[in-house]
């Protein structure tokens, strides 16, 4: 029993297509982790800039203020490798402010958009935590590693500052 000559190059034709279509979904996912992390930075920024604020005001304790001020400097500078621990001196020392309960009473509204800004960052953390599964969990089947469809794109990663939301 003979092959018909067209199966061979229709098959080729089929790999090609698979493997193109699998890289392609590939390059969407990876976009996606990079989206969602640039989301996620953004967020991350404007939580920074918005405890800098916190810092003017007067009625603030002079080491809370300090403390608070070192704390989302070093994060709003951090390289991606330090990233994580700045951000999570930052969260701590955005709690240990709101203790001062009269301090949240004073001003209502910028503690206001700082719940706003940690629910965002949440949902946040959860979209980049989600997209960065989804592309590794592609990038571990065999079609992927054996035609090496990732190219050169690094692993993504997640971050320590992740698990604490």
């Amino acid at each position: 029993m003979e092959f018909p000559i067209f199966v061979i190059p229709l098959f080729v034709l089929f790999l090609i297509w698979y493997l193109t279509f699998s890289a392609t979904r590939l390059d969407r996912l990876h976009q996606r982790v990079e989206t969602s992390w640039a989301n996620l930075d953004a967020i991350l920024q404007r939580r920074a800039s918005l405890a800098l604020e916190l810092t003017h005001f007067p009625e603030t304790d002079p080491a809370a203020n300090l403390l608070l001020t070192s704390a989302a400097h070093h994060a709003r500078a951090a390289d991606i490798s330090v990233r994580s621990e700045a951000e999570s001196a930052l969260t701590t020392a955005l709690i240990l402010l709101r203790q001062e309960g009269w301090l949240v009473e004073k001003y209502p509204e910028i503690f206001e958009e700082l719940d706003q800004l940690t629910e965002r960052l949440r949902v946040g953390i959860a979209l980049h935590l989600e997209a960065v599964s989804a592309a590794r969990a592609r990038r571990t089947k065999p079609i992927y590693r054996v035609f090496r469809l990732a190219g050169k794109a690094p692993l993504p990663v997640k971050y320590a500052f992740e698990d604490e939301s």
